[in-house]
């Protein structure tokens, strides 16, 4: 039994994502972080980014979204994270702009400012 659970943990950890509704999810940057690093050498880029200055993007990243995960509705945190992780290369940069950028969008769409409206197809017709 304790063996069984044993493999059970041990196997659950080598994914990239562990979700945990009420927690940030724990993602596995390194990878992306590596690979991020490589690309940008390879293409020779006079700024690239460093292994270090990645996992620290991430690692801020995660520290924000600590703030904003247990406010962010469900539906938006299970989308979000489905961008973020998807392609296998999961990111907490990337998660923590998706729900940015959804939260503005629900902000604005729920802004008391009068909505704009389309151009009339009846604006040309003589009154």
């Amino acid at each position: 039994m304790k063996i069984a659970a044993l493999s059970a943990a041990f196997l659950g950890s080598q994914l990239f994502v562990i979700p945990v509704s009420d927690r940030v999810p724990e993602l596995k940057v390194e990878a992306q972080c590596q690979a991020t690093t490589a690309t940008d050498k390879a293409m020779g880029l006079s700024e690239s980014q460093s292994f270090a200055d990645c996992m620290r993007d991430e690692t801020d990243a995660r520290q924000q979204l600590q703030t904003l995960w247990t406010a962010t509705p469900g539906p938006v945190r299970d989308s979000c994270l489905g961008e973020a992780t998807g392609e296998g290369s999961p990111s907490y940069v990337d998660l923590l702009t998706c729900i940015q950028m959804r939260q503005i969008a629900s902000a604005t769409a729920t802004d008391t400012a009068p909505k704009l409206r389309g151009a009339s197809k009846n604006r040309n017709k003589q009154h």
